[in-house]
């Protein structure tokens, strides 16, 4: 059975005000204090992320535990030093961010200038193990088409710098605008795929590997694919929800790899608009049905998603879990709608940053 892991970013904030504060630096020191071998939390960008990452799961229950307890460690470690840790992808209050001082970060934002200080933004990156980077390119040619529909699950981000943006996962609308970042056409083959890496690299236009920021890539550090469509989502739950989609999709691509069934082709520029979509609605209207690239009631490409990995989710033990799921998704909704629920209740983004640093530490 192939092994999950993920990792989430956090938002760092100011408990009574909601406010983010740039206390990563602190609150990763305390964490070291408390086990100086920990190797679960790291610095992000900015000061006030902070990163950590499960160990690879092949249960998704314990998968699930494992976000819990990490989400708790963090909130403990933050209260420690007076701020508190929030699951928002995007922060729902104005910020001025703070730039982590290492050379990476200042090399990226002495680069690309404005659109590096735009980039608070938390998301969740799955890993899915593969047995060889032949296989993992088979896989990442083939649920090109479903990850605007992982998109639309997750979406956590509808507030930006004060504001409603529009959106339910203006996240990916930030994100983009690094000039790596987005679906990617066919590969065809490891060798193309590293090539084109390699490429990129040669341009100087990214730094390294690690700057290219396909939707779906080859780990650089782990013998995985490596998802990274999704927003930091409110709910654990919808975050194991997304691990467990991720992993069928993986599988069952990688079976019809192997039965030599051909991946399907639609553009980057269709693909785009899918993720558009997925990111300016969420799962409330339409998405763009994978199979035809037509606007079809998000429900239906829920269901169809299901159904595409049906046998991947019963052979993993994971058909019960998806299911009851997505029916909790489809009937609670995602981060998003979560927080313009709060938002029309209570008229108050600090409050609502508020609810959501309790519903993160449970």
């Amino acid at each position: 059975m192939r092994t999950v892991g993920v990792e989430e970013e956090l938002l760092l904030v100011d408990p009574e005000s909601g406010d983010p504060k740039a206390l990563a630096a602190p609150v990763l020191a305390r964490a070291a204090k408390d086990d100086p071998a920990q190797d679960v939390f790291e610095k992000e960008l900015f000061g006030q992320m902070l990163e950590f990452a499960t160990h690879p799961q092949s249960d998704m229950e314990a998968l699930g535990e494992e976000i819990v307890r990490c989400r708790k460690e963090a909130a403990r470690h933050a209260g420690e030093i007076g701020c508190a840790v929030v699951a928002l992808a995007t922060s729902p209050l104005a910020v001025s961010p703070s730039l982590s001082m290492n050379e990476r970060y200042r090399w990226l934002a002495e680069r690309y200038g404005v659109p590096t200080w735009e980039q608070l933004v938390c998301g969740c990156h799955v890993h899915v193990s593969v047995d060889s980077d032949e296989e993992g390119i088979e896989v990442l040619d083939r649920i090109r088409p479903w990850l605007g529909v992982l998109r639309a699950v997750s979406a956590n981000s509808p507030f930006w710098q004060g504001r409603d943006s529009g959106y339910a996962s203006y996240r990916s609308r930030v994100w983009n605008r690094w000039p790596s970042a987005g679906p990617t056409e066919l590969f065809g083959s490891a060798e193309r795929y590293h090539r084109q890496v390699a490429d990129m690299v040669a341009t100087g236009a990214v730094l390294d590997e690690g700057m290219v920021y396909f939707d779906a890539r080859l780990s650089a550090r782990y013998p995985t694919v490596e998802i990274r469509v999704a927003d930091v989502c409110l709910n654990a739950e919808t975050a194991v929800l997304v691990a467990t989609l991720c992993r069928a999709l993986v599988e069952t691509a990688a079976r019809d790899w192997r039965a030599g069934r051909p991946a399907p082709d639609p553009g980057v520029s269709l693909l785009r608009l899918a993720d558009w979509q997925a990111a300016r609605f969420g799962i409330e209207e339409n998405l763009l049905d994978p199979a035809t690239m037509r606007p079809v009631a998000a429900e239906r490409v829920l269901r169809a998603l299901l159904e595409h990995t049906a046998d991947a989710l019963t052979a993993n033990g994971d058909a019960e879990r998806a299911e009851q799921g997505v029916r909790a998704l489809l009937r609670d909704g995602n981060g998003s709608r979560a927080q313009r629920r709060l938002m029309e209740e209570t008229g108050s983004l600090r409050d609502v940053v508020r609810a959501c640093v309790r519903h993160t530490q449970g």
